[in-house]
Parts: structure tokens; C-alpha cells; sequence
């Protein structure tokens, strides 16, 4: 596919996609949203990639939907997602709950971390709160931004929040759509870290190398979809189904490598592969 509004790059086993419409502080578009989901299918099926990061060119990380579209959907009424009807479909199949616009992050077999270099509203935020991980630039403004456009909480928004945060915190965001900064967000336990524009990607990175230097491939895989299932059941579900888990996985090679490494006091080799 030709990239008109992203970027992406794969390095060391860490693939970043780069929402890239810097002249409009990376509004979302329809053309962004179908590149988005074909990059995030192409990362999650390479082999030689053990981690997503998604960050923003320039000043902003993503500051919701394109005006101009904004003013399209006004004139016609209604809600036109100018995207094809053959979408990319990242991370579906794995869970029925996670198959549709957004929740397919949690389907996804590899994590996937936002480094958030600047401003990010409406689907911009949303996109961020699906992420496993985020780190952020400090004083950039985030807001929900839905009320003040007479909709209603977009993509998921209403449901993500209040698991990151608890419901009152997350009720004060959706329901007043006011502005907040990134440092009040890591107050609020949405954002893991705050970290320099200048040092932002090489810090994230650098994390994620630590990461997938010391969890296995098939470990992140299955603890990543254990924690996104187990948000829609019971305790006795989780429980169970991890018992499965231990099982198979003590009979694979990485299980043996780990304790190896582990009474040898060294950093293990993972053999496991990075795809399904």
C-alpha cells in the first residue's frame, strides 16, 4: 500500500508507525485510518518484529478527527468513515470481543506502545488508550473532545477510560470533554512515564528492548490477550485458563531456556517465534 499519512519503519525488531499529516497536527482521516490498520497487520505478521510503537510527526500526536471532514459529516448529516470496505483487520479472530475498530489492539500478538510526542484529542486519545503502554512528552494537552461536538464518547473511549482510571476519575474527562495536560494524566495513572520531546523515542525504545530482552515472544503474546479477556469475565475463568496456559507452556523450548538462564544467572536466548 502507498503511505500517504503514515510512516513506518522497522528497526531491531521494533516496528514504529508514524502517523505523518504534520501539517495538520496528524488529524485523523479516513486514508490514516486504513493505512494505520494495514501497518499494524504487516508488523503483527513480520517475524522479525517483536513490538509495535506508535508515535506522531512533528508537534502533535494525533488531535482527533480532520476539520475538514468534521465540517463534511455536518453537511451531509451523518457520518461518512471515508475508508473502502475491505479494511486491514489487525489482531481480529483472537477474541470476538476484540474484533472491531480499536479493540483490535487487544487482538494484536505482539504489544504495542504509544510514545505520545504531543497533542491527542477524540480518536487521537483513543487510539493512545488502546495501547498497552503509554509514555509522553510533559504539558501536551489531551482532552476527549466529543461533548463540545454534541457526540457521544468516541471508539471505546467510554469503556477503556474508566479501567485505566476507576470511574470517577474517568467520568471528570468524559462527561466535562475539558482539557488536561499529559502530567495530569500520569497523575491519573492513564500515561506510565513522562519523558523529554528530545530523549521521548530513544527512552521508549529503549524500554521496549529491555522488554523483549526479558520476556519471551509467546509470553507477552499469551499475558497480553490473558489481560484484555480477562477484563469481560469472572476470577475462575482467569484462573483456569492460565492453569492451561502453564501447562503447555512448560513444554516449550523457551520454558527450559528461561530456567536455564535464569540458575545460570545470564540474559536468556528466546527461540519462540514472534507471529502466531
Amino acid at each position: 500500500m502507498e503511505l500517504k499519512a503514515t510512516e513506518y519503519d522497522v528497526t531491531d525488531g521494533i516496528a514504529t508507525v508514524t502517523l505523518s499529516r504534520e501539517h495538520r497536527m496528524n488529524a485523523w482521516t479516513g486514508r490514516m485510518h486504513t493505512e494505520y490498520r494495514y501497518l499494524l497487520a504487516e508488523a503483527d505478521a513480520d517475524g522479525e518484529v517483536g513490538a509495535i510503537v506508535v508515535t506522531g510527526r512533528g508537534r502533535g500526536f494525533c488531535v482527533g478527527g480532520d476539520a475538514e471532514a468534521l465540517s463534511g459529516h455536518a453537511a451531509r448529516g451523518g457520518y461518512d468513515p471515508g475508508t473502502p470496505k475491505e479494511l486491514a483487520k489487525p489482531g481480529f479472530g483472537v477474541a470476538a470481543e476484540f474484533d472491531a475498530s480499536f479493540a483490535f489492539h487487544f487482538g494484536l500478538s505482539k504489544p504495542i506502545v504509544g510514545a505520545i510526542n504531543g497533542p491527542a484529542a477524540g480518536v487521537g486519545l483513543a487510539l493512545a488508550c488502546f495501547t498497552d503502554l503509554r509514555y509522553a512528552v510533559p504539558g501536551a494537552k489531551l482532552t476527549t473532545a466529543h461533548g463540545k461536538l454534541n457526540l457521544p464518547a468516541e471508539y471505546g473511549l467510554s469503556w477503556v477510560l474508566p479501567r485505566v482510571m476507576g470511574l470517577t476519575r474517568a467520568n471528570d474527562l468524559l462527561l466535562t470533554s475539558r482539557v488536561f495536560t499529559t502530567d495530569e494524566a500520569f497523575e491519573l495513572g492513564l500515561i506510565n512515564a513522562i519523558i523529554e520531546p528530545d530523549r521521548l523515542l530513544d527512552e521508549v525504545y529503549a524500554r521496549v528492548h529491555s522488554m523483549l530482552d526479558t520476556v519471551s515472544p509467546n509470553s507477552l503474546k499469551q499475558t497480553r490477550w490473558q489481560i484484555y479477556r480477562d477484563l469481560h469475565r469472572d476470577a475462575g475463568s482467569a484462573v483456569k485458563d492460565s492453569e492451561s496456559l502453564i501447562n503447555s507452556m512448560m513444554a516449550e523450548e523457551d520454558y527450559a531456556e528461561g530456567v536455564k538462564a535464569f540458575l545460570e544467572k545470564r540474559s536468556p536466548t528466546w527461540r519462540g517465534s514472534r507471529t502466531r
